[in-house]
């Protein structure tokens, strides 16, 4: 039986000022403003921003780091670093794969930034676990996906135009980090909690009501993959 491939939705960072931290990814980065002050968009995938006094970095964490596609990679690295952000590793090539570079946002969140002009915007989640052929197997088996070779060479699923690529490695959760967890969608919670909960998916939160907010979930819920990576799954009102 097929299994549904569920729509990559959001990056949920933990920040000490959500609407302060998302002026910051317009005004620095250029994202999108999004629906509601604690959020942005880059292409069709949020950025949402989690109240967190003082979050613990993402790098060497469950979820390390997201990155950002652009035409030029190293030109951007070098106009992010001109308008004062961090800049950890700088532009480098990676035979076959291309250029690419990190940031680190004021907060702690690592984000890769990487040249693949057929894919501009936002670009994947890197994610580290001990066995990533087993968490692949695990994320194919409950939320669908695809798993391919970006150009050619780097194992990953994709999610319609989002990757998520695996590392090898032990990683405290998620919980709590600078990126604190992703999200999926789906056009029925509660039919596909049901499902998931027979492939021995445990919920931290069953699916509840979102905020009566024209941006909010209709539904949300949490679970975490065997990993530590915390993992939000929503249903949304169709128009969003």
């Amino acid at each position: 039986m097929a299994v549904e491939t569920l729509t990559f939705d959001q990056v949920h960072l933990g920040v000490p000022d959500p609407e302060g931290a998302a002026r910051w990814y317009v005004q620095t980065l250029g994202a999108a403003p999004g629906e509601h002050v604690d959020r942005v968009w880059f292409g069709a995938v949020r950025v949402i921003f989690l109240k967190n006094e003082s979050p613990a970095p993402s790098d060497g964490a469950a979820i390390d780091h997201f990155a950002l596609s652009y035409a030029d990679a190293a030109a951007q690295t070098n106009a992010f670093a001109d308008a004062g952000v961090r800049v950890t590793t700088p532009p480098s090539d990676r035979p076959g794969l291309g250029t690419y570079a990190f940031i680190e946002d004021p907060w702690g969140s690592k984000i890769q930034l990487v040249e693949d002009p057929e894919r501009l915007g936002f670009h994947h989640v890197h994610l580290r676990v001990p066995d990533p052929d087993a968490a692949r197997r695990w994320y194919l088996e409950r939320f669908g996906g695809t798993r391919a070779l970006h150009k050619g060479r780097l194992d990953g699923l994709q999610y319609g135009d989002v990757w998520v690529f695996l590392d090898a490695g032990a990683a405290p959760p998620s919980r709590g980090h600078a990126i604190d967890h992703v999200g999926w969608r789906t056009a029925d919670l509660r039919a596909k909690a049901a499902e998931l909960k027979g492939k021995g998916v445990t919920f931290t939160s069953e699916p509840y009501a979102g905020p009566q907010a024209p941006h909010a979930p209709v539904l949300m819920s949490f679970t975490e993959d065997p990993w530590g990576v915390k993992i939000e799954l929503l249903q949304r009102r169709p128009s969003l």
